[in-house]
């Protein structure tokens, strides 16, 4: 059989990388463009432009209102590796799970719990330098704070471009799932602590920030891929160096016990790809060993990573 020519090799990538993402709420591409990668290098990349809105369940809830609220109310929280409901008792526990008295994230007298409820107080509070008027909430935004019209642009290599070194995750995130949903880089917890304030993830693992809106920090349960032809894992996602993302578990339940520092290993049939961190472990993916494309606010900004500094 002949070799296919490029033209060709890149269109059957685009209808595969079409497929992959079927589920998502794709609103432009998938197409082939010209990107700057993190490293310097020029290259071919694929961009589709999404929202960041999964088709299969509406993302939630996240903070509890009472401290008699059960686990149904609220989402997840993630330390020391473990995953915990974030229900009215975890509330009321916080000063005990972190041993510091300074928490009290609710009214004693009537057992309510401080949450933010605007979009204003969203924006105040969801940030790495909190304002101090929300220091002790329970902080949380809602998808409805976003413009109706926000959306994502992944900027992600064809062909992923290695490095001698390893790649960090919090300029681009980690990658993007098959449902359209950003994989992002770790939840900068110590700052969220710093101010008294939890922001919890929903059961699938996501929250919203005024920036990204919805996205992931863990993944869980939610996530579901096709099963590969080798019943090696199933695939849930794209890293942002091209790299395939997988579920954390082989398909016989078991993990694989070769991962790199990064989470990822080569296999003869998959060649290199990555497995999802533990719901726990606040990284997804813990490193690129590749260069990074670009995800955008903008869809109509070109890619140049590169030139993009890197995010606190």
């Amino acid at each position: 059989m002949a070799t296919p020519s490029l033209a060709d090799t890149q269109s059957d990538q685009l209808h595969s990388i079409g497929h992959f993402f079927e589920n998502a709420n794709v609103v432009s591409g998938p197409e082939i463009v010209d990107c700057t990668l993190s490293g310097g290098t020029q290259t071919k990349c694929f961009s589709i432009t999404v929202k960041a809105d999964p088709k299969s369940y509406t993302p939630g809830p996240w903070c509890p209102t009472s401290i008699d609220d059960t686990a149904e109310k609220g989402g997840i929280w993630l330390k020391d590796g473990t995953v915990h409901d974030v229900d009215g008792a975890f509330i009321s526990g916080l000063a005990t799970m972190y041993d510091d008295e300074e928490w009290q994230l609710f009214d004693e007298a009537t057992g309510k719990i401080r949450v933010t409820d605007s979009k204003a107080a969203c924006e105040a509070a969801a940030r790495p330098d909190v304002d101090p008027e929300f220091n002790n909430y329970c902080v949380q935004c809602l998808p409805e704070y976003m413009p109706d019209d926000a959306t994502m642009t992944y900027v992600i290599p064809l062909e992923p471009q290695r490095t001698w070194r390893t790649n960090p995750t919090n300029a681009s995130g980690s990658g993007v799932a098959n449902n359209g949903i950003r994989l992002d880089g770790p939840a900068p917890v110590d700052d969220i602590l710093a101010a008294h304030t939890i922001a919890p993830f929903d059961d699938c693992g996501g929250h919203v920030n005024p920036h990204v809106g919805y996205h992931y920090h863990a993944v869980t349960d939610c996530l579901t891929g096709a099963e590969t032809a080798t019943g090696h894992a199933s695939q849930i996602g794209i890293a942002m160096d091209g790299y395939g993302i997988f579920d954390n578990l082989l398909s016989d339940g078991s993990g694989a016990d070769d991962l790199d520092k990064c989470g990822g290993h080569e296999t003869e049939t998959l060649g290199y790809h990555y497995h999802a961190g533990d719901a726990g472990s606040n990284a997804i993916v813990s490193c690129l060993r590749a260069e990074a494309g670009c995800a955008l606010e903008d869809p109509n900004q070109v890619c140049d990573a590169s030139a993009r500094p890197q995010r606190p």
